[in-house]
């Protein structure tokens, strides 16, 4: 399996971006803001639109039609998520939207398998990405995209990738990217 960012230029964005992440390989987006790697990794799951170039996976396009197959091949561990009213939301795109309508959620995780997983994640940590991380995890999908890694993580991730899946995280940390197989540059 493969997702592959072609000549990709995105509403908002100065230059094209092209990469090909593959199974058992770890790809870090670097440079830029923050919000400009996320907007990528938006881009990625079809919430953000492209104006010219393409993105695939297996070399099967992109599209408003195909976004939802596409999501569901993937599970998305945003950097933090944001208190509003009751709801908790990550903007944007929703956590429903990102978590396919609320997985998260319906997953049959006991608490202490999240807690397992969660010190697999980063040794133990407490941080709120750790436990993102762990829940996107455990939803076992083949395409695991994460915004701001923690270092500690990466051990994890790499584990992850040899398991079979393609793995993309944003990062400007040295250590982070000198951990990845492959790196595009924004």
């Amino acid at each position: 399996m493969m997702l592959e960012l072609n000549g990709v230029l995105l509403e908002g964005e100065p230059q094209t971006l092209s990469l090909m992440a593959r199974e058992r390989r770890l790809t870090c987006l670097t440079g830029g803001t923050a919000g400009r790697r996320l907007r990528w990794l938006h881009a990625m799951m079809g919430f953000w639109p492209v104006k010219s170039g393409y993105i695939s996976i297996d070399g099967e396009p992109l599209t408003p039609a195909s976004a939802p197959v596409f999501r569901q091949l993937m599970a998305f561990a945003p950097s933090r998520l944001e208190q509003v009213g009751q709801v908790t939301v990550y903007e944007p795109p929703s956590v429903q939207d990102v978590f396919s309508l609320q997985a998260n959620r319906d997953l049959p995780i006991s608490n202490g398998i999240l807690a397992e997983e969660v010190r697999r994640v980063a040794a133990g940590s407490s941080d709120q990405r750790a436990h993102l991380l762990a829940v996107a995890s455990l939803l076992d999908k083949k395409i695991l995209l994460v915004d701001d890694v923690l270092p500690a993580a990466m051990g994890y991730l790499r584990q992850k990738a040899a398991e079979g899946k393609i793995v993309v995280v944003t990062s400007d940390r040295p250590e982070v990217i000198s951990a990845c197989d492959e790196v595009a540059e924004l």
